[in-house]
């Protein structure tokens, strides 16, 4: 069957699922998963019964997933995120996917997400294939202007070998590389995250990449406000000293 997928746009669901008058209930549920998770308790069960207590359905859990962290995670990254400026300094290592993916997302309309640590995510997914869309050429543009006007000197590209057509995107990421501002330097790799938590200077959304890496920038979410400010993002983020528990109806019990 031929691919059908012309635009990584909204899921017809996404206006009733993240209406702004759900936004309140998301936001609390965010918090109290945040709460949950710097009490030590596993994601899932957390997901589970924050996901059951605000009858939450399977994409808005999704979001919740996708942007959760802990306070304490939240101040690890935050100590370690390099200000725009600072892209300047030294070549930049990215997720390959996590970002293109992002920045199609963006330009196709879809659905962004904010969370507390101020990365930007989208609920796109990548499930073992890649195809391109009619958004993924003005992403690449938009990626070397981005490089060009923060004055990057270099980047190394990481896309995952395992996912299939990562050849064929490493392929059209070097034919714009040609026209960007910098070296580059485009890498297939078994596994990306292994590369990137062990690299400085890193981009990407990835929680887990975050949590380990030695520094990191916020390119997608700059891009993003300076280049697309018409897409739609929405912040699920809450005041961090907020105390869940201590607002009227937060279930007591354990998950």
């Amino acid at each position: 069957m031929p691919h059908a997928q012309r635009h990584r746009g909204a899921h017809p669901e996404d206006a009733r699922l993240f209406a702004e008058a759900v936004l309140p209930r998301l936001r609390a549920a965010a918090a109290e998963v945040s709460y949950l998770c710097s009490r030590g308790y596993p994601l899932e069960p957390i997901l589970n019964f924050v996901g059951g207590h605000h009858q939450l359905e399977a994409r808005q859990r999704l979001a919740l997933r996708r942007t959760a962290s802990s306070p304490q995670q939240q101040q690890q990254r935050a100590a370690r995120l390099l200000p725009p400026e600072r892209a300047a300094d030294g070549p930049l290592h990215i997720d390959g996917f996590n970002l293109i993916i992002t920045l199609e997302v963006a330009l196709s309309g879809g659905l962004l997400l904010r969370g507390a640590d101020g990365a930007v995510r989208d609920l796109a997914g990548l499930s073992g294939s890649y195809r391109p869309v009619e958004e993924t050429e003005e992403a690449l543009l938009l990626l070397g202007r981005g490089l060009h006007a923060l004055a990057v000197p270099a980047v190394q590209i990481l896309l995952d070998a395992p996912v299939a057509n990562s050849g064929r995107l490493r392929a059209r990421v070097l034919e714009h590389a040609a026209a960007w501002p910098c070296a580059v330097e485009v890498s297939l790799l078994p596994d990306v995250d292994r590369a990137l938590v062990a690299a400085p200077r890193v981009v990407s959304s990835d929680s887990a990449v975050l949590d380990a890496c030695t520094s990191w920038l916020n390119l997608g979410a700059w891009l993003i406000a300076r280049f697309l400010p018409q897409a739609r993002l929405i912040d699920l983020a809450t005041d961090r000293s907020d105390d869940p528990t201590d607002r009227p109806g937060f279930p007591t019990e354990r998950p």
